[in-house]
């Protein structure tokens, strides 16, 4: 065995050296990244133009590659510029240097407001960065990052390619990048030094300047002149001088009409921090040559107000208090909360009540009350009598969580009538009379499906948003929603309309709520008619007292006036409920039986004129023109009819679900199709108990027009005559307008059953506001606060005319009225709109707060307003502004006094007369630490052109950025040498 394992002991492992190692494939694909971007030769751009980096578009595209299991990604960096003509790429010379290297002495760009930190320091138009793919790895040990330059150098020379490779070493947070660019026998070597702690002898020109030229090693003697940038930044921090304009409101104020110092309806508005934290002056010397200045550790030139740019920027507080975004957002809270009202506050104050009127005696007593007592005065007192009978049951009065002061200004500010001298007659029950309520703010409601903004459900939530944030929260809200409802039934009982509605059915365009108050008051508008009508005409008379607002619009309207309105309904849907069985609906009892066998209840279906000769006319409400019936020449009278019921959508909704329940089926659909007719039929009633002796003709004839055809022919006799007949439509088998017509009986609408059934309508809707928990019914106004909201801002930006605001306003609206027309939109939707709200708050605020420090109100001269003004604007819409006139403008001795006066209030100097007393500049200077504090961060830029590494070297570029903080020092170099000669 052992003889024939030795000749397998011989065998040796054959390595293949031409296989690529990781190494050679991780060149490869960056070789093969930059071939793809086609990122490869020389393509010269046009010269930079000034402050193009920060208004230019900057671009980038990423690619992902790995080196052996680490991955890096690869971004390509290019500012967008239009591409130059190419007769002028044909003629690019060899020994033309790369586009990166030239950009490198531009001075245009320098210390861009806002750009990446390659481009700020080494003015850069195109790059490419490689960088470890996970936030949390990174390139630490030296070995390694020597491996990757030398890779981008490989990488480079062989594909040609002339825009800069960085690659990122060390943690992220430390921006450290080392990179090359090569060029046609050129090269650049990016290198950069990151320090916590700055030498010494690097804090001035002179030490930078030193590092510069050791570096470069320049064989020339003297050495080219170095071109200097410098850029000092002072911080302000401390506005002693200028108070924050806005107050925090006083919670324990109430004067009058105003809780928490606001006005009930009224929405807070601004922040209640200064929402400017910091302005930072940028002093720029942009053209200096060594040797003009002196800047050392014992003395310096460079004196901030003889710099000949300045440029502010203001840094914006996080998140500042807002006193709207805060009151929308609390009560957008409300929506997450699961308790009932019954929770919050204890045992329930309708179940008690019910207990209490639980004795049969109480019952009969209502319905044998011919009418209610009137009350000629409503007061709070009155109004809320009630519930605190309730309340003090289980809750001491102490313990509520609204007191009785904010209780009752609430309810003065919800029900102005309650005050009323004059008996509540309901004739005037909304305010949609204001002049405004044709503007754009106005109709927001339509948009945002909401209320209207004098309208009652309006004031209830900016009530309960105010209630939220400064009464008791959530149990304040449950408290006042509990009154609100007991105040509901106390005038659904007593027969008082309700204010701040508009008259007529729900409008289907406001919130859910809004609808149900609505019909709330149509129930109360009808049982309100009926029983003034017991009172005034029991007997049958020309305007029934039965019909509501028919008989009353009637009074209004010419005899022609109805021919083409909308009487025309055909078979509109009405109202399922109507056709209940319940025997209980009725207009008004007659005790009279022997009246309606008189009136020919029993008489023919058809209507002809042999059955109803005897049949005395009912419920006529004028003549309708020159009409008369086609088959015994009398006059056609327009009846008195009801009303259709009004509805609400969820009614709506429940409504067609039942109608698609009955199925395709005949049965089914002649079941539809009476339920449809309702209002039809009773119309037709109606008609023929006002017309007696009349025909379908006649009734078409006034309730459609369109279906009775007229054509004018010859008779017998040869004279034109008029000949009508019905439509097509109307001529079909089984059509339901000849059904209902036949089975329909002459009777007034006053006693007719009922089409609405206003006590029951009433009871469901009391009902719905009842089981609403405080979640339901924040959900249910939260259009209306974000309405007010918006309202709010659009008002604060008129004062301000700020255009980016407009802006950002018209996209509000935009965005909810989409978000708002679903009946439950998402939270993270409506946390959208509202963050969206609060940004505009805080943009307004910021531009109140500068300009109180800049004190644009109390220039004298209208054009240095004017241009104060302008400047504060590009303030908050600019990253950085240049100050026109340096520090001897109107905006930068504004800019000087408000430093002066900071550092004055942190060295606890005398009062400012000092300054008015430096009259010469040498004053000045010796006194300049009293006027600026020590820069905050210091900027340099040096540059040069010089050969290297030889003195018969090609002339290249050099550049070093060197920035110094408080604790940060980093030097950013770009030295370029000649290749040519190695």
């Amino acid at each position: 065995m052992a003889a024939d394992s030795e000749p397998e002991s011989e065998v040796f492992e054959i390595t293949d050296f031409t296989t690529a190692s990781e190494w050679e494939r991780f060149i490869s694909k960056v070789e093969e990244v930059l071939n793809d971007w086609k990122l490869i030769g020389n393509s010269l751009g046009k010269p930079l133009e000034k402050g193009i980096f920060t208004s230019g578009t900057w671009e980038e595209k990423s690619d992902e590659i790995s080196f052996a299991d680490f991955k890096f990604s690869v971004t390509h960096h290019y500012l967008v510029q239009e591409s130059t003509d190419k007769e002028g790429k044909d003629e690019v010379l060899e020994d033309v240097i790369p586009q990166s290297m030239q950009d490198l002495l531009c001075m245009n760009n320098d210390f861009p407001p806002r750009a990446h930190c390659l481009v700020r320091w080494y003015g850069l138009r195109e790059f490419v960065v490689i960088a470890p793919a996970a936030n949390n790895d990174a390139v630490l040990s030296e070995s390694k990052c020597n491996l990757l330059l030398s890779s981008v150098s490989i990488a480079l020379g062989n594909t040609g390619c002339q825009v800069p490779l960085f690659v990122q070493i060390h943690h992220k947070w430390r921006r450290m990048y080392v990179g090359e660019c090569q060029g046609p026998g050129v090269r650049t070597d990016f290198e950069m030094v990151h320090l916590r702690k700055v030498p010494n002898q690097y804090t001035h020109l002179s030490g930078l300047l030193d590092i510069f030229k050791s570096k470069i090693g320049c064989p020339l003697t003297p050495l080219p002149p170095v071109s200097i940038a410098i850029r000092f930044t002072y911080v302000l921090q401390d506005w002693q001088q200028y108070f924050w304009p806005q107050q925090p409101p006083d919670i324990d104020a109430l004067v009058g009409g105003e809780v928490g110092g606001l006005e009930f309806g009224k929405l807070p508005f601004g922040a209640c921090e200064d929402p400017i934290s910091e302005l930072h002056l940028a002093t720029t010397w942009p053209h200096l040559t060594e040797g003009i200045i002196v800047d050392n550790d014992v003395y310096s030139d460079l004196d901030p107000l003889q710099a000949p740019h300045w440029s502010v920027r203001v840094r914006k507080a996080d998140n500042p208090q807002c006193l709207l975004g805060d009151f929308v957002t609390e009560f957008f809270k409300i929506c997450r909360r699961k308790e009932s009202t019954d929770e919050i506050l204890g045992r329930s104050t309708f179940e008690e009540e019910g207990r209490e009127i639980a004795d049969i005696s109480h019952a009969l007593s209502k319905l044998t009350e011919p009418a209610p007592v009137p009350i000629h005065k409503l007061s709070v007192s009155n109004m809320v009598h009630t519930a605190k009978k309730k309340i003090r049951k289980h809750r001491g009065v102490e313990e509520s969580p609204l007191n009785n002061d904010v209780l009752n200004t609430i309810l003065l500010f919800l029900f102005p009538d309650a005050t009323s001298e004059k008996p509540l007659d309901g004739t005037s029950s909304t305010d949609n009379n204001n002049p405004s309520s044709e503007s754009e703010e106005y109709n927001l409601y339509n948009q945002f499906k909401s209320a209207p903004s004098d309208s009652l459900t309006y004031k209830l939530a900016l009530c309960l948003c105010m209630i939220n944030f400064y009464h008791g929260g959530l149990k304040g809200v449950a408290h006042l929603w509990q009154e609100f409802v007991l105040e509901m039934r106390f005038r659904w009982e007593n027969n008082f309309l309700i204010p701040g509605l508009a008259s007529g059915p729900p409008d289907l365009r406001c919130c859910l709520l809004h609808q149900k108050l609505q019909m709330l008051n149509c129930c109360i508008e009808r049982k309100k008619a009926r029983d003034e009508g017991r009172k005034t005409s029991p007997s049958d008379n020309v305007t029934d007292a039965y019909s509501g607002d028919a008989g009353k619009a009637g009074d209004h309207l010419g005899p022609d006036s109805l021919k083409d309105t909308d009487k025309e309904k055909g078979e509109v849907g009405k109202s399922w409920d109507s056709w209940s069985d319940s025997e209980e609906e009725f207009f008004e009892c007659l005790s009279d039986t022997e009246e309606l066998k008189g009136n020919g209840q029993e008489g023919g279906k058809k209507g002809g004129p042999k059955e109803t000769a005897t049949l005395k006319p009912e419920g006529r409400l004028y003549q309708h023109g020159k009409l008369k019936l086609l088959h015994n020449g009398e006059p056609l009278y327009i009846p008195v009819t009801q009303e259709p019921a009004p509805m609400t959508e969820d009614l709506l909704e429940e409504q067609s679900e039942v109608l698609a329940k009955l199925g395709t089926s005949a049965e089914g659909a002649h079941l539809r199709a009476r339920m449809q007719s309702a209002c039809l039929l009773s119309d037709m009633e109606s008609f023929k108990a006002a017309n007696p002796g009349c025909f379908l003709e006649d009734f078409v004839r006034w309730y459609s027009p369109r279906d009775y055809i007229e054509e004018e022919v010859i008779d017998e006799k040869g004279n034109m005559v008029l000949k009508g007949e019905l439509s097509a439509r109307m001529k079909i088998p089984s059509n339901m307008w000849v059904e209902a017509w036949e089975t329909a009986k002459p009777i007034p609408a006053r006693r007719q059953r009922r089409l609405f059934d206003d006590t029951r309508e009433a009871e469901k809707v009391l009902h719905y506001l009842a089981v609403q928990k405080p979640a339901d019914l924040a959900r249910h106004l939260l259009p209306c606060v974000i309405h007010a909201a918006v309202l709010k801002v659009k008002e604060e930006e008129s004062l301000e005319n700020i255009s980016s605001v407009k802006k950002i306003i018209k996209q509000i609206i935009s965005h909810s009225s989409k978000v708002l027309h679903f009946s439950n939109p998402e939270d993270k939707k409506l946390e959208e709109i509202i963050h969206q709200i609060t940004n505009v708050e805080a943009i307004i605020a910021r531009a109140r707060s500068l300009k109180a420090k800049f004190g644009t109100e109390k220039c004298e001269q209208e054009e240095e307003k004017e241009d104060l003004a302008r400047f504060v604007s590009c303030l908050l819409e600019q990253p950085e502004v240049l100050v026109a006139g340096a520090g001897r403008g109107h905006a930068g001795r504004i800019i000087h006094k408000l430093f002066v006066n900071a550092q004055r209030a942190a060295a606890m100097a005398p009062p400012e007369e000092e300054l008015k007393r430096m009259g010469s500049l040498e004053e000045r200077r010796q006194n300049l630490a009293s006027d600026f504090p020590p820069p905050a961060g210091r900027e340099l830029i040096l540059r040069t052109t010089v050969p290297r590494p030889a003195p018969y070297s090609r002339a290249l570029p050099q550049r070093m950025y060197s920035v110094l903080t408080k604790e940060d020092f980093r030097l950013a170099g770009a030295f370029s040498s000649d290749t040519s000669f190695f």
